[in-house]
């Protein structure tokens, strides 16, 4: 028996959120003394050195899609229904798959339990198998506001994992498995696998894709730098990236901001863009509208920097500074340039 998690990769390894999916993979697998296999896009070597064996996994599956490149959802969930169908694919009957619960995560097991016919639980936070067919699950719902206490019942578990499971432990040594095909990564065999594809399935594709940055994502970050409306415009995001770079943080905006096209859709924070939990989130010019709360509630402390005292936002903040983030923010990177001088 065995539990497939797909993971995403970048230029570095395995992303964050996927590592979070794979401590909750592995915790399913392990209770019932299942094998734990990881699934990627990409070369065999893409995961990256030892990640796979310490999350925990048994093996690896490289997903070969030949002339196919950048993110196809449908294509990559009918891979993903093949490997766990096949009976030749070198691992036992497929009972569970996870994916992280970011927007290609939700998107692939969506397409796969359309293809399956299958139901999808999303956002969890952990899942046991009490049954053959039957696992119970604790996930988020409300945006994290609440959690929820579910069964699923399904001969195939399709779960997602909540990208902001702080508590999600990714680290543990997996058992290094046998016959390694195409090379292995730190000890963990990698099999090479190419789905058989139709044209359908290539309906969907991304023309282009903005490349994604390495290092500190916005779901894992210990300081986030946030700004909204109160910036005035694309340009103004200049000097909240150069104070973002300063404090060893990344850059988040509010849904306002992306819905004026002034920054991407990836550094949304919020209800309907990532969850953060950083030990400092900088909000600066932001209403504090519940949505964008939200996505930041998990946040241990945050400072408000806006012109209006009774914003939402400076009366949920620890700290507040009333006055013009283009006056504040300036004297602020002096600040900290002086002091790093």
């Amino acid at each position: 028996m065995t539990v497939l998690c797909f993971v995403e990769t970048d230029a570095e390894g395995i992303r964050d959120p996927s590592l979070r999916a794979l401590g909750v993979a592995r915790s399913l697998a392990a209770a019932t003394g299942e094998e734990l296999v990881t699934a990627w896009v990409g070369a065999p070597d893409a995961a990256g050195g030892g990640e796979l064996a310490a999350a925990g996994a048994d093996r690896g599956c490289a997903i070969d899609l030949g002339a196919v490149t950048g993110y196809a959802p449908v294509a990559w969930a009918r891979a993903l229904a093949d490997l766990a169908a096949m009976d030749d694919r070198g691992f036992g009957p497929v009972t569970a798959v996870l994916a992280a619960a970011t927007d290609r995560g939700n998107e692939v097991l969506a397409h796969l339990a359309a293809i399956t016919g299958l139901p999808l639980a999303a956002n969890c936070l952990s899942a046991s198998r009490v049954a053959p067919d039957r696992c119970e699950l604790v996930r988020q719902r409300w945006a994290g506001s609440l959690l929820e206490d579910a069964v699923l019942d399904s001969p195939l578990a399709l779960l997602t994992v909540a990208v902001d499971a702080a508590d999600v432990d990714a680290a543990g040594v997996g058992a290094a498995g046998v016959g390694a095909v195409g090379g292995g990564t730190g000890g963990v065999p990698v099999a090479r696998f190419e789905p058989r594809l139709v044209d359908r399935d290539l309906d969907v594709r991304a023309a282009e894709s903005a490349d994604r940055a390495v290092g500190v994502s916005l779901a894992t970050a210990r300081v986030v730098v946030g700004g909204g409306r109160g910036v005035g415009g694309p340009d103004g995001f200049t000097m909240l990236e150069e104070l973002a770079g300063l404090l060893g943080g990344v850059l988040g905006v509010s849904r306002v901001v992306t819905s004026q096209g002034w920054r991407p859709h990836r550094q949304q924070v919020g209800q309907t863009g990532t969850k953060i939990s950083p030990d400092l989130y900088l909000a600066c010019g932001i209403s504090g509208a519940i949505q964008h709360m939200a996505g930041c509630q998990g946040a241990k402390t945050i400072v408000a920097i806006n012109t209006d005292p009774d914003a939402p936002m400076v009366a949920k903040a620890d700290y507040a500074v009333i006055g013009d983030l283009h006056e504040v923010i300036p004297a602020l990177i002096d600040a900290l340039r002086a002091r790093q001088a």
